[in-house]
């Protein structure tokens, strides 16, 4: 690329540089605040495949995406995740691959995602006790999980983090168990206020609410914070604990509205580029792959004109039922 000005700019001035991508909406969890026990998932034919995710990639990155995030469902599932991963990471111009799982796969594949090229990635952990982590995941099994983080700590990634969803009466209690995990290990952590995507039957996400300023003073009576201006290009607001590398980040949508820096947008599994996590403006770039396949042009057209449908802000609102009925594993994060 020889003009490096922003392409995918949005109608308040926010530039877009920044692609998450589900390339499944499938997973081998079921946590309780992603997805209904019971779920039907989309069938084959209504994904994109591998080469349209490939395409899409590039053409993203001809337009000024640097960074691009594969996640899921839970994106080690899908058959040639690790193939997609090496293309992906191969394209001219991108300057970072990274990668969200629940590490139930890391055992095995840590070292050859790592290898494909992903610099940086986020685990899904959410408790330390046994019991409560099948309770939350309803399939699955910690000590495989915490098998995983430790061979990705083996595998050389430039960083790797943590990501808790904290819910009151379920996990809250384990804010501080998790930061000393993460700091025992040099890695980070973030923790995550729910959103509310879907129609889940385990609780009422209001009564379960655990806003970060709660965690934050959790955090604090046990470890000194000291704020940081650093970003990672996501949401998390950062603070280093004091006399160690590691960081905790807190993802707040309901106590902190993040969306004046928002600078991403997410690609479905079934190929609808989503403007807004807690919104359903779209536009459909499966239709504009398969009716005119081949060609790029048509295809960034699509894209920068997307950027005219992408909202302020979201609404969410965790005493509400929700307006958004898809559920986060159908969003890719």
């Amino acid at each position: 690329m020889t003009d490096f000005s922003p392409k995918l700019v949005d109608r308040f001035g926010r530039v877009v540089n920044y692609l998450r991508v589900s390339i499944t909406d499938r997973c081998d969890f079921r946590c309780v605040y992603c997805m209904a026990e019971n779920m039907t998932f989309l069938p084959r034919k209504q994904i994109l495949s591998l080469e349209e995710i490939h395409w899409i990639c590039q053409a993203f990155v001809e337009l000024g995406v640097g960074k691009i995030r594969i996640t899921g469902g839970e994106p080690l599932v899908r058959s040639g995740a690790l193939d997609l991963l090496r293309q992906i990471g191969a394209i001219s111009g991108l300057d970072e691959l990274v990668m969200t799982t629940n590490a139930s796969k890391l055992a095995t594949l840590a070292h050859d995602i790592r290898a494909a090229g992903v610099k940086r990635i986020n685990i899904s952990l959410d408790t330390l006790d046994p019991a409560k982590f099948k309770a939350l995941t309803r399939t699955g099994d910690l000590e495989n999980v915490l098998k995983g983080i430790n061979t990705a700590r083996d595998a050389g990634f430039e960083r790797i983090k943590l990501n808790a969803v904290i819910l009151k009466n379920r996990n809250h209690d384990e804010v501080c168990d998790l930061v000393h995990f993460a700091v025992d290990r040099g890695i980070d952590i973030s923790f995550i206020e729910e959103m509310p995507l879907g129609v889940i039957d385990s609780h009422d996400r209001g009564d379960v609410h655990y806003p970060s300023r709660l965690i934050k003073h959790d955090i604090e009576r046990r470890f000194p914070l000291q704020a940081l201006a650093e970003s990672s290009g996501g949401p998390s607001v950062y603070y280093r604990i004091a006399g160690t590398h590691s960081r905790v980040g807190f993802i707040s949508p309901h106590s902190a509205n993040f969306c004046a820096s928002c600078n991403r947008v997410r690609l479905t599994a079934e190929g609808r580029l989503l403007l807004c996590l807690g919104n359903e403006h779209a536009v459909d770039l499966k239709a504009v792959v398969r009716q005119h396949p081949g060609d790029r042009a048509r295809l960034q057209a699509a894209i920068i004109a997307a950027m005219a449908v992408k909202p302020e802000r979201h609404t969410f609102d965790i005493h509400e039922k929700p307006v958004i009925f898809r559920h986060m594993n159908a969003t890719g994060g």
